[in-house]
């Protein structure tokens, strides 16, 4: 296992941001850590970098204690915190060295040529740190993280703040990553652990709620019941519609529009229903169950 963490608890005095929580990694995985703002997903990353001690539990990265803090338990995490610190004034190449420099690498030029190419930063490398995009600053934290070639990534929010494209060139170069590497990636886009990740983790207040070994999370919740959207030309009766037979529940948006949790496909009933009632089916769509609404009813 790449990573492992069993029991991990961390209070900040009297509060609890992790509470007894327990997951292992394997090597090559690439996992969605998702959570709601506090659920504790930075917290736990820092433990797991040994930037933070946990209260109890342990953890172990390629099965080193994250307790010594040894150049070996180092050497095996590249990590790109939330808020990408980096140094403006520096060239992007000068920087790229400078922490090669404090890994001690051997072929130090070498390897900074390869990050360099390996991130997209070729014709950005004489820049000032401080002159780039929040796309190509992303980059630059990517290759500094990369850099001593570790076994596990972390990545903190990789993508916040960028715009669509600069989202799509990052999300390909994790992919093209996580073929070597086990990725750990914390975000609060739904779409981005569907389009990158194998496996999703969920924090909540500080617990663990979901460890599913794939984005597919339909079948976790509601036995995997679907949403409707109707909208009607005519207010409906919604006690009547309450009593079709899988509709779960039922909320007015206005009133003429209704949006049904089902346990099956009504989609048929409701006609019935708007015939027989002398009313028109303006719009319909059903969706089934997709991360988000799931991470939702999770995590409300």
């Amino acid at each position: 296992m790449s990573i492992v963490v069993k029991n991990v608890v961390k209070e900040f005095g009297q509060q609890k941001a992790l509470k007894h929580v327990s997951f292992s990694i394997s090597t090559g995985e690439i996992v969605g850590f998702l959570g709601p703002n506090g659920a504790g997903k930075s917290t736990m990353m820092k433990i797991i970098t040994g930037l933070l001690p946990q209260t109890q539990g342990e953890v172990e990265v390629c099965g080193i204690n994250s307790r010594t803090y040894s150049n070996d338990f180092r050497s095996k995490i590249g990590y790109l915190a939330e808020h990408n610190p980096l140094y403006l004034d520096m060239y992007v190449k000068e920087y790229l060295l400078m922490v090669a420099e404090l890994y001690n690498l051997p072929a130090k030029k070498t390897r900074v040529e390869e990050m360099i190419e390996l991130t997209g930063l070729t014709l950005e490398q004489h820049k000032k740190i401080g002159t780039l995009s929040k796309g190509y600053r992303q980059r630059v934290g990517l290759a500094q993280a990369l850099i001593h070639d570790p076994e596990v990534l972390i990545l903190d929010e990789p993508t916040t703040g960028l715009d669509p494209n600069q989202i799509l060139e990052i999300r390909d170069l994790i992919k093209r990553i996580g073929k070597e590497k086990t990725v750990m990636l914390s975000t609060h886009i739904m779409q981005e652990v569907e389009a990158i990740c194998e496996r999703v983790i969920i924090l909540n207040r500080g617990e663990l709620v979901v460890d599913h070994p794939s984005t597919d999370l339909s079948k976790l919740q509601k036995g995997g019941d679907s949403f409707v959207f109707v909208e009607f030309d005519k207010t409906p009766n919604i006690e009547a519609i309450k009593k079709i037979v899988g509709i779960k529940t039922v909320e007015r948006i206005s009133n003429n529009e209704l949006e049904l949790t089902a346990s099956e496909d009504v989609r048929g009933h409701l006609f019935d229903y708007a015939v027989n009632n002398n009313l028109k089916i303006l719009t319909m769509n059903r969706n089934a169950q997709n991360l988000e609404s799931v991470f939702h009813g999770l995590t409300k």
